[in-house]
């Protein structure tokens, strides 16, 4: 907790400083999650304005202090939820242009094991963004809340409203699913190599 109880339980009565200081505490965990589900930087501080407004009207609802942080997780969800439905769309990301031999290339030019090991990691997180936004936005939010954001099952449990064992197969599937597109990625990888094939020498 970044607040204590007594904090949050004046919030709730309607103590509008106490609010004020509990938004402070929580505003960069908040849009920072935000930031990761929708991962659409222009937009993040407007769906946070709205978990906030939204923790304002509907904080006298929580029944213990005890049970705040994963209540505010399922405001936070459920605003990038909506946010996503008003998209009618998921969110863009391209795949890098750039072969393995391009990006050797550029390493070496960069030089210094700085600038590789950014231009590795900027690899990284655009095959693992790809992957993602081949799946469901329900399952790239689950597995981002308990791989990424790091909840535990217990705090997952009170985020969704469902009993563990529920949870522990929506988060099998979910990554089988992330697993079914990587094979899928691989295969169509695998396939363009086949049909093109190596230049052929020209014969004299």
């Amino acid at each position: 907790m970044l607040v204590d109880f007594e904090l949050i339980e004046k919030a709730k009565n309607g103590d509008d400083a106490a609010f004020g200081q509990v938004i402070q505490a929580y505003r960069k965990r908040i849009l920072g999650t935000i930031g990761r589900l929708l991962r659409k930087p222009e937009d993040v501080e407007d769906v946070g304005q709205e978990v906030f407004v939204r923790l304002y009207y509907s904080l006298d609802q929580l029944r213990t202090p005890e049970v705040f942080e994963p209540w505010l997780y399922r405001l936070t969800v459920n605003a990038a939820y909506d946010y996503l439905r008003r998209q009618k769309r998921r969110p863009e990301h391209r795949m890098s242009d750039l072969s393995e031999q391009q990006v050797m290339m550029a390493d070496a030019m960069a030089g210094g094991k700085a600038q590789a090991e950014e231009v590795r990691r900027t690899k990284i997180r655009e095959t693992v963004h790809g992957l993602l936004d081949k799946i469901s936005e329900e399952d790239r939010i689950l597995l981002m809340l308990k791989e990424v954001e790091g909840l535990s099952l217990k705090e997952l449990e009170a985020v969704y409203n469902i009993k563990e064992n529920a949870l522990k197969v929506r988060l099998f599937r979910a990554r089988q699913r992330v697993l079914k597109a990587f094979g899928r990625e691989e295969t169509a990888a695998m396939k363009t190599v086949l049909r093109d094939g190596p230049e052929q020498p020209e014969e004299s």
